[in-house]
Parts: structure tokens; sequence; C-alpha cells
């Protein structure tokens, strides 16, 4: 016989499967947890509660050229966390999903692109890419490997600083003196502020990207949270739609989310194994034959 806690993650995994053979046109709702195993940190613990200081707002980079020296700085440092990631098993198991006819539409909350990069096609990238850098004045675009090479030659010495990275290509470097980075203006316009083409902390998720999103939720079936804590509104906004429309929401993720009163399941275990099992048991399924039925899990489904 197997453990009771093997037993417990079979069942969540049936359970989970047993959900996607119900609700074959999803939308996936992803955040932070679908890419810590790629290397990149989360913000939030199993509690969601912050595990750092929270993360520069909108507002404030805006407003202060010290904010702005101090974002460059850490990022110059950190940012390699996301241009080295690479996709991990939860990112080829949604992809795969995908082409499998399951995902209808994936709505992300992250910012390094690893869902494409694992052949996800219908992707909205609800709070933009960390690659690409906008002028706020003239909305001029411009890689960010190009800006970090400019940074690095106007501040040669911050290559040598060493630290721990953090989520978005940030590092903590809360000790150092960063009056002396240098930050350029843009090239295009040679005066506008130049900032990740993300939504940070404060702003607000562009009307198009939020109402492709909600277009997507309702040609679905049925949501799937991967990874989130839903903490943030423009991700819980989702779940509580879907619950508005009577549409059941499952959630992989572990600890405690915002949406937990809203789920008709929720597993909380490995993300990437997970997700691995549940295109490995439909894969299995495809090639047994169609029409094998799932089990009655007495959840009130309809």
């Amino acid at each position: 016989m197997y453990p009771r806690s093997e037993r417990l993650l079979a069942a969540d995994q049936e359970a989970l499967a047993a959900f996607v053979r119900r609700y074959p046109r999803l939308l996936v709702l992803t955040g932070a947890g679908v890419s810590t195993a790629s290397g990149i940190p989360d913000y939030r613990d199993d509690q969601g509660a912050w595990k750092r200081s929270p993360p520069m707002r909108h507002q404030e980079f805006m407003a202060s050229h010290a904010a702005r020296q101090r974002y460059w700085a850490r990022a110059l440092v950190g940012f390699r966390a996301l241009s080295e990631a690479r996709p991990g098993s939860a990112h080829h198991a949604l992809a795969h999903l995908e082409t499998m006819g399951y995902v209808s539409a994936l709505v992300t909350q992250n910012v390094d692109g690893l869902h494409q990069r694992a052949g996800s096609q219908r992707v909205i990238d609800l709070h933009g890419r960390a690659e690409i850098v906008r002028c706020m004045t003239c909305q001029g675009r411009r890689m960010r490997h190009d800006l970090h090479a400019e940074l690095e030659m106007l501040n040669p010495h911050w290559l040598e600083r060493e630290a721990a990275v953090g989520p978005d290509g940030d590092a903590d470097l809360e000790a150092a003196d960063f009056s002396s980075f240098r930050v350029p203006a843009c090239q295009r316009c040679g005066e506008g502020i130049l900032k990740p083409d993300v939504v940070f902390f404060g702003d607000s998720v562009p009307g198009e990207r939020v109402t492709a999103a909600l277009a997507a939720l309702q040609a679905a079936e049925a949501l799937l949270v991967v990874g989130s804590s839903l903490m943030v509104y423009s991700g819980y906004r989702f779940a509580r739609e879907a619950a508005r429309q009577g549409k059941p929401i499952a959630c992989l993720n572990r600890g405690r989310t915002r949406a937990d009163d809203l789920y008709a399941l929720k597993c909380e275990q490995s993300i990437g194994e997970a997700l691995t099992a549940l295109t490995a048991n439909l894969d299995g399924e495809r090639q047994e034959g169609p029409g094998k039925p799932g089990p009655d899990l007495g959840m009130g489904w309809s």
C-alpha cells in the first residue's frame, strides 16, 4: 500500500485531470509560482505575505530621480536572473496542454516571457514584458539588453557587485549609495524617462489587455489558476468574474490565496510535477482511445 501522502498526491492529480476532462476549454491564469523553478524568486510566502520589501511603485519611479537611480542600479545587477532564465516543466506542460486543445488562452501576471519561449501561442501578458523599455514621453521602445549595455558603460564598477536577486530582475542592494549611478534619458527624444514596459505596483493594467482577458474568460468553460496567490487585484478580478459567470475555478498553488472560497478544486503540490503528471495522464487517455469518462467527484460541477 502507498503511504497516505502519496495517495493524497495521486488523488489531487486525478481530480485535476477530471476537472480538465470535464472543462476542456480552459482559461489559465498564471503567477510567479510558475517561474520559481526557473530561478526567478516570487514575491510572497505561502500565506500571501511579502517575503521582502514591496517592489517599486509607479508614482515613486516617475516622481523621483533618486528612485530611478536605485531601480536601475539594482536591475543592472539583478536582471540576469530573468535574462538567463529558461522555461521550466510547468511552462512546457502548459504549452503542451494548449497544443492538445485544452487551453483556449493563457493570461499571465509574469513579465519573463517564459510561456512564449516554452511554445505557448495564446498568451496575454497582463503586466507587460520585462525585456522591453519604453520612454514615458515619446513612447519610443528599446530592447532592455541594449539599455543595460549602456548602463554598464556608464557605470562599469556596478557589475562587480554581488547581491541576492529578487523577483522581476531586482537585486538586494539596500545598503548601497546610488547617488552617483548614471541613468540615461531616451535616445529618441533626448529627455524622456525610460521605464520597463511593465505594470509597476500602483499603475493600471492597460485597458485593452483587460478587455482581451475578459473576452478569453467569456469564451472559456472554466478557469485554472496556477502559481498565484491572487493577492493583487489585477489577477483576482478574473477569479471574481469567473465566479460571477458561474464558471468553475480550479487552483494549483501552495498556500493561501485571495480566492480560496471560490474554488471548486484546489491542489497544493509542486506545480511542475502536477502539470507534468496532468499532461501524461491526458496523453495516456488519448492513446487508449476517446470517451474515457472521468470519475464523479461529487463537487457539484455542472
